[in-house]
């Protein structure tokens, strides 16, 4: 057999071989079932990580240098950028969290561990992201440097997350606060390798709280971590010091790794 798919265990740098996607995939699970089996992924997180070892991009070096960035919302026009952009760049070098599509904070249940996200194949998780940008219940920006897309922040309504939509609960977790509804919640940041470090996510949450009021939201709200340097799930939700710069109050705890900071619709 024609040996035509490969990547290289992170856990002991074993050599992974298949013939074509499906046989690759066994292979790669195979070898995770033997070897590590002390690992509590399901079957199909790691047959997609398998998929992303082979779909992403390579890494490209950082920058020193970027050029103009220029923000705009993804609307149906742009839904092709984004998709470019999670199907290679974005999680360049991340295989462990490529099948996400941003989809995590829009159907994991309020409360359920995130590891229990990667339930479906990457395709399907794609699909549902591509159906709820296309209707609008999923809603974001594209930062764009020199024409070509670098980064992207979730910028949904809270009544669109399944995570941090209080819903029925809200007279319990914060009685007296704003109504679903009225809430733009900033769930995800995701920069590109090549353009870490230049204040994109800085631009994209500029644009988030100018579009805020035409958008009929009265508070954007965030969830960054509870101690700076958290390098777990809480990454990706945009430093403390981001919110802070922009006078973004801390309102609870979100379980135990994250804060609820908000500020009102200028």
């Amino acid at each position: 057999m024609t040996t035509n798919l490969s990547a290289t265990c992170e856990g002991c740098s074993a050599r992974i071989e298949g013939g074509d996607r499906v046989g690759f995939q066994d292979a790669f699970l195979s070898h995770v079932r033997t070897e590590h089996p002390d690992w509590p992924y399901p079957d199909m997180a790691i047959r997609n990580y398998a998929d992303a070892t082979q779909r992403l991009a390579p890494v490209e070096p950082r920058r020193e240098q970027i050029g103009t960035v220029e923000v705009h919302p993804v609307t149906a026009d742009r839904i092709d950028d984004w998709l470019s952009f999670f199907d290679r760049e974005g999680f360049a070098g991340n295989p462990a969290w490529a099948s996400c599509y941003c989809m995590e904070p829009h159907t994991l249940v309020r409360g359920t561990p995130p590891e229990e996200f990667d339930f479906e194949p990457w395709e399907e998780i794609r699909a549902k992201a591509v159906r709820l940008l296309s209707d609008g219940r999923c809603f974001g920006y594209l930062a764009y440097v020199d024409g070509r897309p670098a980064a992207w922040v979730n910028a949904s309504r809270r009544s669109d997350y399944a995570r941090y939509r209080l819903g029925g609960d809200r007279s319990e977790v914060e009685p007296d606060g704003p109504d679903d509804e009225d809430v733009i919640g900033i769930s995800c940041f995701l920069v590109a390798p090549p353009y870490r470090g230049h204040g994109l996510p800085q631009a994209l949450l500029d644009r988030v709280l100018a579009d805020a009021a035409g958008r009929d939201a009265r508070w954007v709200e965030a969830y960054p971590p509870s101690q700076e340097g958290d390098g777990g799930p809480s990454a990706f939700l945009g430093r403390r010091a981001l919110y802070d710069r922009h006078a973004f109050e801390p309102v609870r705890p979100e379980g135990a790794r994250q804060l609820v900071v908000r500020r009102p619709v200028a």
